[in-house]
This record gives C-alpha cells, sequence and structure tokens, in this order.
C-alpha cells in the first residue's frame, strides 16, 4: 500500500530499500534481485562467448582461456555496467514515483476529511436502507445553511469593515459614503438636510433608488397582470435566447473561415434579421409560427383571464383554469416581488436593523417598513429610517405624472394668490405722496420724463413707446426660461417652476418684513403662518421623488434621520443597501462588454468531454425540443408549395444554418 512507503528517502545507499542510487526497492515486493540479475547477466554472458566461438577460427581459440578468464570477464563487465546504470535509474524512478503517489493519497484524503458528510458513511447507509430511508439530504441543507449564514456573516463584517475604511481614508460624509460607486447610476434622489426640529445637531437623508425591469434578476409581474401577458413574456425571453445562440453560431463560422468578427451594431441588427424567423404577426393563422409554443386555440381560451376568476364562472376542469394553475404553481406572478421582500427584510434582521411596523401591500406591489410604528418626528427618537418598496409599471408612472402636474398647478395658484396679498397689503401700507421703492419714484418722475421722451423721439423713433407700454417678459425673480422640446414637455423637471415659487415665498415675506417693520399685527400673523405653511408643504413636495425621473421598474425610498456625530443609521443602512441591490439587481451591463467573448482559438475543444461514439452527436443532441418544431413548420411550409430539397445535408454546430435559413 502507497500508505506503508517510506516518506521522503533523502539518503543516497547503493543496497538501502528505496535510497536514491540504490538497486533494491520497496516496490518490487520482495522480489530476488540478486537472483534475476545473475540469470539475466549469465545469459548475457553466455551469447558472448557463443558469438565468439562462432566467429574466431580454431587456432586463435586455443591461445584463449574460453571457459576460465574470458567468460569472467565479460561476466563482471555486464554485472557493473548493467546493474549501474540500468538498474540504478530504474530504482531512482521507482522512487519518484512513489513521492508522486504519496502526495497524490495526502491529497485525497485531505479531501474526505474536509467533508462535512463522510463518504463511507454515505455509502453504507445507502447499501443498508435506501436513500429513502437513511436520507442524508436534510443533514446536507443544514450544513450548507450553517456554512452559508456564517459566509454571509463574514461577507456583512468585511463589508462593514470596507465601508469604514473608505469613509475614514476620504472623509467622506456626503452620498459618496453613503451608497458604493458601482451602484451609484441607480439612484433617482438623494438629498442631505437639517432636521427642521432640530437643524444643528441631526440631518434628514432622502435616497431613492430606481431597478429597471431589465436589471432585474427575478422580474416582476403585477398582481393583475393577465396570464396571457405572462405568457407571452416568457415566450418571448425564450425566442431571444434562440437567436442568442444562433448569432453565436454564426459567429463562430465566421471565426472558422478567417473572416472578420461582427461589430456590437451588426449584432444587433443580425439579431433583429433572426426574429422572423421564431415569430410573425399572423394573428389568425393557427399555423404561425408565432403559435410554435403555445397553440392558437388555447391562446384565445386565456384571453383577459387575470390572477381572480369571478365565482359563477369558475370550473376547475375548464381548460383556462387549468392553465392558470400550471402557471400560479411556477409562481412566476409572485416570485420576484416575494424575492425581493425576502431579500430586504432578512438583509434587515442580519444587520442589526430591527423595525416595529411592517406593511406588505402584496397586490398594490408595495412594502412599507418602518423602524417606529408612530410617524410624529416630534416624539421619535433621533436615530430612525423608513424604507418604501413599491413596483411601478408604465400605466402607473403615467396617473403619477399626471397627479405631480396637478399638484404643481396647485402649488402655484396658492403661491400666486400669498403674493398678490402680500402686494395688496404692502400697497395698501404705503402713505401718499411718500417714496418708499422704485415703483413710487417712477410714479412721481413719470409726467416730467414723458415730456422729455417726446421731445427726444423727433430724434429717436425707438424712444416714441412708453416704458409702461412695452411688454414686459421678465419677472425680476428669475431669469427667462427657454420654450421647452416635444422631449422635454414629456419629461417635466420643473426646476425652473420650483426655484420661481421658492423666490416667490421668499419676496413675499420680504415684503410683509418691509411693511410691518417691528410691528405684529393680526393681519402680519395671519400672513407669514400661510406663508410658513406653504413653505413647508412645498418642501415636502419637493423632497419627493418626481416620478418624470422614474422608470418602470423597482423603486427603493429610504428616509433616514440620524445624529451628525454618530451616523449609526446612516452607516448601517449603507451595508444593507448595497447588499439589496446585489441581491435583487443585476447592475448595469454594456452590451459592447457583455458581448466579448474568447476567440475561437483560444478557445480548447477537449475540455467538453463527452462519451458520445459521434464526434457531433452531442452538438446535434443540443437542439432543443422548440427549435425542432420551428424546423418542421418550415419544412410543412415547403411541402405546401411544392418544394422539396434533396441536396446532401451538411452537418454544422448546434443549429443547422441552413435550414435556419429557409424558414
Amino acid at each position: 500500500m502507497a500508505g506503508d512507503l517510506p516518506r521522503s528517502p533523502n539518503v543516497f545507499h547503493p543496497t538501502k530499500p528505496s535510497a536514491v542510487g540504490s538497486r533494491n526497492s520497496l516496490a518490487q515486493e520482495g522480489r530476488e534481485q540478486n537472483e534475476e540479475f545473475d540469470r539475466l547477466i549469465s545469459e548475457e554472458s553466455e551469447k558472448v562467448l557463443k558469438e565468439v566461438t562462432t566467429k574466431l577460427p580454431p587456432e586463435v581459440l586455443k591461445e584463449l582461456d574460453v571457459m576460465g578468464g574470458l567468460k569472467q570477464k565479460v561476466y563482471n563487465y555486464y554485472n557493473q555496467n548493467y546493474q549501474n546504470m540500468f538498474n540504478r535509474y530504474i530504482v531512482t524512478t521507482e522512487d519518484e514515483m512513489v513521492k508522486k503517489i504519496r502526495n497524490f493519497v495526502d491529497k485525497e484524503e485531505t479531501k474526505a476529511l474536509a467533508r462535512y458528510t463522510p463518504k463511507e458513511i454515505a455509502e453504507l447507509l445507502d447499501q443498508v436502507g435506501g436513500a429513502d430511508k437513511f436520507n442524508t439530504g436534510e443533514i446536507e441543507k443544514s450544513m450548507i445553511n450553517m456554512y452559508g449564514h456564517l459566509q454571509g456573516h463574514m461577507q456583512r463584517g468585511m463589508n462593514d469593515l470596507e465601508n469604514e475604511t473608505n469613509s475614514l481614508l476620504r472623509q467622506k460624509t456626503d452620498v459618496g459614503a453613503f451608497i458604493r460607486g458601482e451602484n451609484a447610476y441607480s439612484i433617482v434622489k438623494c438629498a442631505f438636510k437639517d432636521n427642521p426640529i432640530k437643524p444643528k445637531t441631526i440631518t434628514d437623508v432622502k435616497l431613492s433608488v430606481n431597478i429597471l425591469d431589465s436589471e432585474l434578476i427575478s422580474p416582476i409581474f403585477q398582481y393583475q397582470a393577465s396570464v396571457e401577458y405572462i405568457i407571452k413574456d416568457q415566450i418571448s425571453k425564450t425566442i431571444i435566447d434562440m437567436i442568442d445562440k444562433e448569432v453565436e453560431v454564426f459567429q463562430d463560422q465566421l471565426v472558422d473561415e478567417g473572416k472578420e468578427e461582427l461589430a456590437d451594431s451588426e449584432l444587433m441588427f443580425e439579431r433583429i434579421k433572426r426574429v422572423p424567423d421564431f415569430t410573425d404577426d399572423e394573428k389568425e393563422n393557427a399555423d404561425s409560427r408565432r403559435y410554435t409554443f403555445m397553440a392558437k386555440e388555447l391562446v384565445d381560451k386565456i384571453e383577459g383571464l387575470r390572477a381572480e376568476i369571478p365565482k359563477d364562472e369558475f370550473d376547475s376542469q375548464n381548460i383556462r383554469e387549468n392553465i392558470k394553475k400550471i402557471v400560479d404553481i411556477e409562481n412566476i406572478r409572485n416570485r420576484g416581488f416575494n424575492t425581493a421582500v425576502n431579500n430586504i427584510t432578512a438583509i434587515l434582521d442580519t444587520s442589526k436593523m430591527g423595525y416595529q411596523y411592517i406593511e406588505n401591500l402584496k397586490n398594490a406591489r408595495e412594502l412599507i417598513i418602518r423602524e417606529y410604528e408612530d410617524t410624529n418626528g416630534d416624539v421619535l427618537p433621533d436615530e430612525r429610517y423608513q424604507i418604501t418598496l413599491k413596483y411601478y409599471d408604465h400605466s402607473q408612472l403615467v396617473k403619477l405624472r399626471e397627479n405631480y402636474d396637478r399638484q404643481m398647478e396647485e402649488f402655484r395658484k396658492e403661491v400666486v394668490h400669498i403674493w398678490d396679498v402680500a402686494e395688496v397689503v404692502y400697497q395698501g401700507k404705503k402713505k401718499w405722496g411718500q417714496i418708499t421703492d422704485f415703483d413710487d419714484l417712477a410714479l412721481k418722475v413719470k409726467p416730467k420724463l414723458t415730456k422729455v421722451l417726446k421731445d427726444k423721439g423727433i430724434h429717436n423713433t425707438h424712444a416714441e413707446t412708453l416704458y409702461e407700454e412695452e411688454v414686459k417678459l421678465w419677472n425680476e425673480i428669475l431669469f427667462l426660461k427657454a420654450d421647452d422640446t416635444e422631449v422635454e414637455k414629456l419629461n417635466q423637471t420643473y426646476l425652473h417652476e420650483k426655484e420661481l415659487l421658492k423666490k416667490m415665498l421668499r419676496r413675499s415675506r420680504s415684503k410683509v418684513s418691509e411693511t410691518f417693520g417691528y410691528e405684529n399685527p393680526k393681519t402680519r400673523v395671519v400672513m407669514d403662518q400661510r406663508i410658513d405653511f406653504l413653505e413647508n408643504e412645498f418642501e415636502s413636495f419637493d423632497y419627493a421623488i418626481n416620478p418624470y425621473h422614474v422608470q418602470p421598474g423597482l423603486v427603493l425610498d429610504v428616509d433616514i434621520t440620524s445624529i451628525k456625530r454618530k451616523k449609526f443609521t446612516l452607516n448601517l443602512m449603507a451595508n444593507v443597501l448595497n447588499e439589496f441591490l446585489n441581491g435583487v439587481s443585476k447592475g448595469f451591463q454594456d452590451a459592447a462588454f457583455a458581448s466579448f467573448k474568447r476567440r475561437r482559438s483560444t478557445v480548447r475543444e477537449d475540455i467538453n468531454q463527452s462519451f458520445a461514439s459521434d464526434p457531433g452527436a452531442s452538438e446535434v443532441a443540443q437542439s432543443s425540443y422548440a427549435m425542432d418544431q420551428l424546423k418542421a413548420k418550415g419544412a410543412s411550409a415547403d411541402e405546401a408549395k411544392g418544394k422539396a430539397d434533396v441536396t446532401p445535408k451538411r452537418r454544422s454546430k448546434k443549429i443547422n444554418m441552413d435550414e435556419l435559413s429557409e424558414l
């Protein structure tokens, strides 16, 4: 056995077993080496003597001591050289082989010791009772979960250490310390501001993250999404995958032929060109390619079928009810949102971020988590957070944008109204004949100015129009805004309008202060209260997300209140969000980099080995059932037109491109 072999015989000796340079080896297992050598040398010596006696003449042989000295000399010659060269080489080679075997055995023993389920015990249980009686699956799952949780805790600790180290090295106290750079593209809005109650010690943080539909690892569907929509979406994804496989094979063929690979734009057009090979727009034709995956009869049955069926129409044996049941069993409708909910709650639980309030509005695809149940900021602790996770589709965003426009118009009306009221009160408090502002001065000198302008108008025609008669476009609050393009009208930012309303409120407060000075009558108190109310409400409105900046997908809205000197909740929430984004989102993928693959000249074909007798059998077997159906439809179409192809088919890799081109 390999375990009985000596370890590392770093000894040089001519006779010790398995020593370097020795003529004896333990690998020979007790064979009589001396007898073997004597038999070999004697045979070779006899051959030499026989050759000598045959070739030499008799008179020469009489002078030679053939049976005595010559035989002994030949025997000694072979013995010394043969043993020293051949035998010692063999023994040294055996020694090196023993070392390799011993190292291999050590590695295999280490692997067996590292397994949490010994192989011998598993085989013994299987032989005694079978997998159904002695099933180690649950134990293995438990052990895997234990190792997974341990790895998760270690990874989370490393993330905390990394974030803290980066924060210390970069001295980041803004958005850069809150969320990592690789996820920065998903931020819709992030704002740091002082808390209105305790502005010196507390910071309020607003973060909104938008994860698009295309970036979600597990797609999300609205609860009322029809079964027909879900099935068509799955079929569409299957078609895209099949097109990608075809294009990849086509790309490989170009490389094999020595041609240049397709560029990124060419790849896109190549994919578009192959779409008609898998589907079409003939909705009424039951033999069209769009019904390859699902027959037209079944598609008609489930048209308009949603998550709930009226009680008077429900029949468990109907075709549509059974199709709906199959889709529900697959959990396609609920899988994506439930995965996101489980992800965020699990991360909060393991990150020491407890919460006392959670509301999961499953049918609305909305999750609300608050650290404390109360929402009154006056009585809540200085360290707290609130998370809102919601999925929006295109129709929801259209409604939200319309409501945002209406709310913006209402704020404009109220701000203009308080502006007008402040102006009327300001003008009413002026004393007759007293110059208070520039308007009073302009009104007083108007007659003289009019006379001067008329006198100059004789020589200057451009001065004939009086200042009061000219159309004024500038409101003296903000600079003029350029007209919106069609794209900007569909994506309103309202930045100019918001800044205008904020300045109008500040100007109104300034006019009230100029009007009353240090007096505080009831009129001033009422106007100040109204301005304060509009400022607070408009600040909250501006603090929220503009739905024009959100695209269909998952929106994570986080509100954090944290002490400036400690930032405890802020740092922990940064780790939670980064881990959540990594678990839910695939991240941004550039098509140019995503399409990169190794050239065929650097790909080894012997890695993917197969037991198939035909080298191309495994590749042909990879053709999917759907691909065979599409080929069958193409063949049936050719037969209907009276065409037949009798040329021998050329074997291609994975997919026959000649047949696909005929579809």
